[in-house]
């Protein structure tokens, strides 16, 4: 989703995607419904013991999605990424040397996650009450906010979704994009906004005066711009949603059962968080220190 192209970036913060995977989920194997117990049915430990299970094997599989900058497979076959390279330095301190990727499609990272196919989820997902239903969310490693791509000098002086609205500018934002929410929510309707793959694809769109205006997040659109000569990426802002300014986070992923695993990986992304040693991990990926942030699962999940 940034620095250069790779996969596309199809839903990563999607509202909808969250309720799609609610869809696929009854039940996971030997844990039992989710959402419900929080002991593992196949250990009986108390919080889970996959912790140990890790430790013992010296690796953990992560489930990435694919996207840059967020967890991908760089061109020489190596696993980078914001995710994977925090999930390198804080497994790392929890005693399991080792991270191998296991990689899906975005939709497939929630049903993957609870059937097992891989130990946690590193793809810098958003996290939302919907996707909390499913899986428990370690802290936001980061916060995002929107920004939108229009031409250079801004001609129609759009700086957020009611701007948008007001001045009947052509929209355009990605698929699957938490973006075609705000809009909708800001009066824009939905019919009339033009879906592209990527933000690749909305950046020609405003450069080919097919829209007015892109949305996507504040880390996407300062990089895709970059090359651009006739564009530009407004500053960032935070939507509202419920008419109160939202913010979004990422965050690790895990299985409901696995609270212990979850609960030690918090502890050593205060660290990080405290130390600074966080912003140095992700700061190669695009993130500025406008992207960390000290929000909690339990403030994104909602009651």
């Amino acid at each position: 989703m940034v620095p250069s192209h790779a996969p596309p970036h199809i839903g990563r913060r999607s509202l909808l995607a969250g309720v799609a995977a609610l869809g696929t989920l009854g039940t996971v194997g030997s844990f039992g419904t989710l959402g419900c117990s929080r002991v593992s049915a196949a250990s009986g430990v108390e919080g889970g013991d996959l912790l140990d299970r890790l430790r013992a094997q010296g690796v953990v599989r992560l489930g990435i999605a694919g996207e840059i900058p967020f967890g991908y497979i760089d061109r020489d076959g190596e696993l980078t990424g914001e995710a994977p390279e925090l999930g390198r330095a804080i497994f790392k301190r929890l005693g399991v040397d080792r991270v191998q990727p296991v990689p899906t499609e975005f939709g497939s990272l929630i049903p993957g996650l609870n059937s097992q196919q891989f130990d946690v989820v590193a793809a810098g997902m958003y996290v939302n009450p919907e996707r909390c239903e499913q899986v428990i969310f370690a802290d936001p490693d980061y916060q995002m906010l929107d920004s939108f791509i229009v031409r250079k000098g801004n001609p129609k002086d759009l700086h957020n979704y009611r701007d948008v609205v007001e001045k009947k500018a052509r929209f355009a934002t990605g698929t699957g994009y938490a973006e075609i929410q705000y809009a909708v929510e800001a009066g824009y309707k939905e019919s009339e906004i033009l879906i592209v793959p990527d933000q690749v694809a909305g950046l020609n769109a405003v450069e080919a005066g097919r829209v007015d205006v892109f949305a996507g997040t504040a880390l996407t659109t300062r990089a895709v711009v970059k090359k651009s000569r006739t564009t530009e990426a407004t500053k960032a802002f935070a939507p509202l949603v419920d008419g109160k300014p939202h913010v979004d986070g990422g965050a690790f992923a895990f299985r409901p059962t696995e609270t212990r695993l979850r609960d030690a990986f918090n502890a050593e992304l205060r660290k990080l968080k405290e130390s600074g040693e966080l912003f140095r991990i992700l700061r190669p990926f695009g993130f500025t220190r406008a992207e960390m942030t000290d929000m909690t699962a339990k403030e994104l999940c909602g009651p």
